[in-house]
């Protein structure tokens, strides 16, 4: 979906100063009042009816990123070529059934440290098999779910302000 398109559909919905950040369907915007579910559900009934998409909407205030940023979930590590840093972010909270780190059986990938909300892996992306991390996460916790790299993460951050 074009950039333009998401920014209108916020905009005619009454959200103020409204931005992407690049075309992953990130958007920055202010809103006076409302609770988190209900901006969600008035974003989710608008994608249909508006751009002919139905969309799981996820959001997360600046405070919250910050907070996410604060904990800094992957240490040292860099995101790059042998390291593919992915922040999880899910609308509801998360049913983890395991204490972080964990290495799923047979993946390349590792769960490095987990919130209520949030999930933090890091791929070997110099293993022989590619990691499927989205094919896991959403066996593991549905498909309420939305990752970012970590680089995106921050890329959000900054356009907050």
């Amino acid at each position: 979906m074009r950039n333009e398109n998401l920014r209108a559909v916020c905009a005619d919905l009454g959200f103020a100063n409204v931005a992407t950040v690049i075309s992953s369907g990130n958007i920055v915007f202010d809103v006076a009042g409302g609770e988190p579910a209900e901006i969600e559900a008035r974003l989710e009934s608008a994608w249909p009816e508006r751009l002919g998409f139905q969309s799981t909407t996820i959001l997360r205030s600046q405070a919250e990123l910050k907070a996410l940023a604060d904990l800094r979930p992957f240490g040292e590590l860099k995101h790059g070529k042998d390291t593919y840093l992915l922040a999880t972010f899910a609308k509801g909270r998360l049913p983890i059934e395991f204490d972080p780190p964990h290495r799923p059986a047979d993946e390349a990938f590792e769960v490095v440290r987990a919130t209520d909300h949030e999930l933090f892996t890091v791929s070997d992306t110099t293993a022989a098999k590619t990691p499927d991390v989205m094919g896991w996460l959403e066996k593991q916790f549905g498909t309420e779910i939305t990752s970012r790299t970590w680089l995106t993460v921050h890329r959000v951050l900054r356009k907050m302000g």
